[in-house]
C-alpha cells in the first residue's frame, strides 16, 4: 500500500517554483544579453565617430559620437529595469535586435565613410554630415516638409472623398455604373503621371495642377475598393432593414457603408502610396517647393547629405501617415482590430 506524506508534496512543490524561477531568470538573462548586446553596438559607433580622426571638415563629429553614449546609456538602463517600466519594458526588449542591428550599422557606415573613406564622397555622406543637414538647414526642410504635407493633404482628401462617393454610386446605383464604369475602366489604369503635361497645361497653376494628380492617383482604388464593398453586401441585410421599414437612404448610410469600411480602408492605404510617389514627381516637375522640389535641388548641387536627410524624412512622414490611417481603421472598425497590420 503506498503513502503518500506532505513533505512529499512540498517537495513537489518546491521543485516546481524552483523550475520557474530559473526559466524565468533564464529568459530575463536572454532578454537582457541582447539589450546589453545593443548597449554594445552604440558604445562601438560613439567610440567609432570619437577614436579616429575625420577625412573630411564635419562640425557634428563629437555630437554624434555624444549622442550613441547616450543612446547606449538608455538603452542599457531600459534592459536592467524593464520589469519596471510598464509597457515600455516589454517593447524595449522586443526592439533590442533591431537596436543591436542599427548600432552595427551606424558603426560600419562611420567607418567606411568618415573614418577611412572606404565609400566614395560625396555619394556616401557619413551620418555627422546627415546630422548636419538637420541642424544648419533645418528651417529650409522645415519649409518643404510643410509645403509637402500641404499639397499631399488637400490632393489626397479630395481624392478620397470623390472616389468614395463615386464608388458608392457605382455600388448602389446600376444607371450610375452604366455611364460611370466605362470611364473608370478608361482613364483609371493610366499611371496619374501620365496626365502630367495635361494637367499643367489645362489647371492655371502648378500647385492646382499637382492637386489634381494627386487626387486622381487617391481616387481610382478608393473609388474601385469602395465600389466593390457596396457590391458584396448581403442582400440579406437589406431585407431585413426593409422589413423594419426602413427607407433607401437609411439602407445606404446605416447598411451599405458599413457593411464596405474595411474595403474602403484598403482602398485608402493604396491611394495613399500612390499619392506620394505622385507628389514627389509633381515636386520635381512643377511645384516650387516640397521634399520632391528639395530632393531635386540637392541633387543638383551634389548635396547628397541634404537628399539622404529628405529621404528619410519623406519615409518617416509616410510611415506615420500610414499609422496613423491604421489606427482610425481600428477606432472604426473594432470587431477587425488587428486583422490588417503595418
Amino acid at each position: 500500500m503506498s503513502t503518500y506524506s506532505v513533505s512529499d508534496g512540498i517537495a513537489v512543490e518546491g521543485s516546481q517554483a524552483a523550475g520557474s524561477r530559473a526559466a524565468a531568470i533564464g529568459e530575463w538573462l536572454k532578454s537582457s544579453g541582447i539589450g546589453g548586446a545593443a548597449a554594445v553596438a552604440w558604445i562601438a559607433f560613439g567610440l567609432s565617430s570619437l577614436w579616429w580622426p575625420d577625412v573630411g571638415d564635419w562640425s557634428r563629429t563629437y555630437a554624434l559620437g555624444i549622442a550613441a553614449f547616450v543612446v547606449a546609456a538608455f538603452v542599457l538602463f531600459g534592459t536592467l529595469s524593464a520589469d519596471f517600466l510598464g509597457p515600455a519594458g516589454p517593447a524595449l526588449r522586443r526592439r533590442a535586435p533591431w537596436l543591436v542591428a542599427l548600432g552595427l550599422f551606424l558603426t560600419l557606415w562611420e567607418v567606411a565613410t568618415a573614418k577611412f573613406a572606404w565609400l566614395p564622397l560625396p555619394f556616401f555622406p557619413p551620418p555627422q554630415a546627415i546630422l548636419e543637414v538637420y541642424t544648419d538647414d533645418l528651417p529650409k526642410l522645415l519649409d518643404s516638409v510643410f509645403a509637402s504635407v500641404k499639397l499631399q493633404l488637400g490632393g489626397y482628401v479630395i481624392g478620397a472623398t470623390i472616389g468614395f462617393l463615386t464608388g458608392v454610386s457605382i455600388g448602389w446605383s446600376r444607371s450610375v455604373g452604366y455611364w460611370v464604369h466605362p470611364v473608370l475602366r478608361f482613364i483609371g489604369p493610366l499611371p496619374a503621371t501620365a496626365w502630367l503635361p495635361i494637367a499643367f497645361f489645362t489647371f492655371p497653376s502648378s500647385w492646382s495642377a499637382s492637386t489634381f494628380l494627386i487626387a486622381l492617383a487617391t481616387g481610382f482604388p478608393v473609388t474601385v475598393l469602395t465600389w466593390s464593398g457596396v457590391a458584396s453586401v448581403s442582400n440579406a441585410y437589406y431585407d431585413v432593414a426593409r422589413t423594419l421599414g426602413a427607407k433607401p437612404s437609411f439602407l445606404v448610410l446605416k447598411v451599405a457603408i458599413p457593411a464596405a469600411l474595411p474595403h474602403v480602408f484598403v482602398g485608402l492605404f493604396m491611394g495613399l502610396g500612390s499619392s506620394f510617389a505622385v507628389l514627389v514627381v509633381a515636386e520635381m516637375i512643377g511645384v516650387k517647393a516640397g521634399l520632391g522640389w528639395y530632393l531635386q535641388w540637392a541633387q543638383g548641387w551634389a548635396a547628397y547629405a541634404n537628399m539622404y536627410a529628405a529621404l528619410i524624412v519623406m519615409s518617416l512622414l509616410c510611415s506615420g501617415a500610414i499609422t496613423l490611417l491604421f489606427r482610425t481603421r481600428d477606432r472604426l472598425l473594432v470587431w477587425q482590430k488587428g486583422v490588417v497590420k503595418w
